[in-house]
């Protein structure tokens, strides 16, 4: 197994640097190392990818504050897992290699793959689904490749035309003086091509929006927050390009009984004082069923007992939290009158014990002992 370097070392900045460092020491190290100006290597290469993996995390406020609280096993565990080539980096971080090139992949043409769109689903579960995990499905509209012209958005049995203005290459070149300088091509709006008989099924936009059904399963122990992704289930690539990614965010329901806090799971549970007084067994509910809970003779209210092993499980190593059990002790109500007759009798002798202890106190205060 390869293990991975760390982000803030792989460009060369510290943990407290600010966007704009990021993104400069990245555009220095995408410039060295870009596969355009260093054909053939392999190592430029791998550092070109493993740059862009660094620069992906650590400019989204999120990925971040993962990385930084649990490293790499945290962002595997939220469902990142980098990128799959050099078409998904420069569909990604097209902006920056403009600086460079003129256009995203220096010197590509505007008719390369280009990544389809992410898309996000909110999903709401119960506590106890999202305590023992699930299988669901799950219902997305997005746009996927046409199937009549097959994502090329031409009439079937013609193809697109090389634009006849930028020749295919998607941008023109206009001088000024004894500068050129690059823009979009205003025909094919950098696409590179044209369609003359465009697609009757998506009208030459190559993709049509559908419904689709999708399985997804949810671990035991997600939490609201949690974050699910699906690779591939987004829209459609273009132009041969991969398809996005769908990211299901968890929304959990409240539960009556229990409250959630990590991986323990916390409950109140009501008894007599006559059971805290003397001592009982009682059935406390668990996630699995009921467990009996002793509680000994004296037990004062809100006291605290735990039930190891009876909580969430870890979405990072699968251990189980604990159950926390808070003892509520009631007040009796609506006394018959020979429950009334014990509890003076009661409080009598509670207050001739407490009297004896009083005076014991005084006495041995007067002795000096």
């Amino acid at each position: 197994m390869t293990t991975k370097r760390d982000y803030y070392e792989i460009l060369g900045v510290d943990r407290e640097a600010d966007d704009g460092k990021i993104k400069k020491s990245y555009r220095k190290l995408a410039m060295k190392y870009h596969p355009d100006k260093n054909p053939g290597n392999r190592e430029a290469e791998d550092k070109f990818k493993e740059a862009a993996e660094a620069y992906e995390v650590l400019r989204d406020p999120q990925k971040r504050n993962i990385y930084d609280q649990y490293g790499h096993q945290g962002l595997e565990g939220s469902g990142f897992s980098g990128f799959g080539g050099f078409e998904d980096i420069f569909s990604s971080f097209g902006d920056i290699f403009e600086d460079f090139f003129g256009f995203g992949s220096g010197g590509r043409s505007r008719s390369r793959g280009q990544k389809g769109a992410d898309l996000r689903y909110d999903l709401q579960l119960s506590f106890m689904k999202a305590a023992f995990g699930t299988e669901t499905e799950i219902t997305v509209d997005k746009m996927e490749a046409c199937s009549q012209c097959k994502g090329n958005g031409c009439k079937p049995g013609t193809q697109p035309e090389i634009c006849q203005t930028c020749g295919g290459a998607g941008q023109v070149t206009r001088s000024q003086g004894f500068f050129s300088v690059r823009t979009t091509c205003p025909s094919c709006r950098g696409a590179g091509q044209a369609i003359k008989d465009p697609c009757s099924n998506c009208r030459g936009s190559g993709q049509v929006r559908i419904s689709k059904t999708v399985s997804v399963k949810i671990p035991a122990g997600v939490d609201t927050g949690s974050r699910l992704r699906l690779t591939g289930e987004g829209e459609s690539g273009k132009n041969g390009g991969p398809d996005g990614d769908l990211y299901v965010f968890i929304h959990v329901d409240d539960h009556d009984f229990f409250k959630r806090d990590n991986t323990n799971i916390i409950c109140q549970v009501p008894i007599s004082f006559i059971q805290a007084a003397l001592g009982d067994k009682i059935k406390v509910p668990t996630l699995k069923g009921e467990k009996l809970l002793d509680i000994p003779k004296g037990t004062q209210p809100g006291k605290l007992f735990y039930l190891h092993g009876e909580g969430i499980p870890s979405l990072r190593n699968g251990r189980r939290g604990d159950q926390i059990v808070q003892v509520l002790i009631k007040t009796p109500t609506n006394l018959s009158r020979k429950q009334e007759v014990l509890l003076k009798e009661f409080a009598k002798l509670e207050t001739e014990k407490f009297s004896t202890k009083l005076k014991n106190i005084f006495k041995s205060s007067a002795t000096g002992s």
